[in-house]
């Protein structure tokens, strides 16, 4: 069963979200909660929708295995994924030098506690460069799946029910890219640490002086690190470029079978979370928090990616305005589970 409950709730770090998911399994009850985004209101109409004419099959999230016609596009995507988990864990531990660099502001004179804070960013630099690299990757490994998955003859919901395998991967990349976004966004450190190494580098360029880090994170490097990390979620804004993208590159390809695969794989999300005979079939909860999560994901994406956005009266999704609902909404905020934030309303909302 799912109840959704629009509202708020604080707690520690003064976290407020404005929307719930309540599900119960096996006897137990369990919360997702989402911060407050543009098209709230609109969500909240697709997710109670009823589901007689979605797509109605089981798209295994927890043991989908390649098959043959698969396994060359899933071994690359699979490649990229298996440093999802040490990205998000070096990510999770990310401490930031605000105490040193705060000591070298404090003390410009005193060259002891510049160095000091320069040997704590540099590494720390080198860690973000490291994220950034990882973020082309998945870049790429999401344009490989949606060529695979969007391609004729087979319709999308024919795509997602054949080639399980790499619909699995496809959810593993928005799941891994949410994780990352929320963690970033709880992070001030990366930035203020980032904007201090850029100060110190431009500083040191004037007096015709050379760092060894430049070697590593050169001028160009550093200006794209820097766009990246200007974004409030860096990662979701990455995979909304990449299928941009591949729309763009695909002239031939209507966008419609990029846009109807991801409004299918919301579709068939909705249906296993709501359907007992495949809600039972998954092993864990966290499987079902997965299917949750990577469903309000997808629509999100699709609302960037559609022409029109998702929530208007002719998209796929089919959720029409509704501004009451998010003027209601529109004082709540949170730095928690972030699926977006105040700086992504003009990127993320509806037309």
């Amino acid at each position: 069963m799912l109840l959704v409950f629009k509202g708020s709730y604080g707690g520690p770090r003064d976290i407020h979200a404005s929307l719930f998911f309540f599900y119960v399994a096996n006897g137990v009850w369990f919360c997702v909660a989402f911060p407050r985004f543009a098209g709230m209101g609109n969500l909240l109409k697709v997710l109670t929708r009823e589901i007689e004419n979605y797509p109605h099959f089981f798209l295994d999230f927890e043991n989908a295995q390649p098959t043959e016609g698969e396994r060359e596009i899933w071994n690359q995507i699979s490649a990229v994924l298996q440093d999802s988990e040490s990205i998000l864990a070096d990510l999770q531990a990310y401490k930031g030098a605000g105490p040193e660099i705060r000591d070298a502001i404090q003390n410009p004179n005193d060259i002891q506690l510049q160095e000091k804070a320069w040997n704590a960013v540099c590494p720390l630099v080198v860690r973000l460069k490291r994220f950034y690299e990882f973020s082309i990757r998945l870049e790429k490994a999401l344009q490989s799946l949606l060529e695979s998955l969007t391609c004729p003859p087979y319709t999308p919901t024919q795509h997602l029910e054949r080639e399980q395998a790499l619909a699995k991967e496809f959810a593993e990349i928005l799941h891994f890219t949410l994780r990352f976004d929320e963690l970033k966004m709880r992070n001030p450190a990366i930035q203020n640490d980032f904007s201090y190494y850029r100060r110190t580098i431009s500083r040191n360029r004037i007096n015709n002086m050379h760092l060894d880090i430049e070697n590593e994170v050169n001028n160009e490097m550093a200006n794209r690190m820097s766009l990246f990390y200007a974004e409030a979620t860096p990662m979701l804004k990455t995979l909304s470029n990449a299928t941009m993208h591949f729309v763009s590159e695909n002239k031939t390809l209507p966008i419609e079978n990029t846009t109807d695969c991801l409004s299918t794989m919301t579709s068939v999300c909705k249906v296993m979370l709501e359907t007992p005979e495949y809600r039972s079939r998954f092993t864990s909860e966290e499987t079902l928090m997965f299917c949750m999560r990577v469903m309000v994901g997808v629509i999100i994406l699709y609302d960037h990616v559609h022409p029109v956005g998702a929530f208007c009266k002719t998209s796929k999704i089919d959720a029409p305005q509704d501004h009451s609902t998010d003027s209601d909404l529109s004082n709540t905020h949170s730095p928690s589970w972030q699926l977006s934030s105040q700086q992504d309303v003009q990127a993320f909302s509806c037309a």
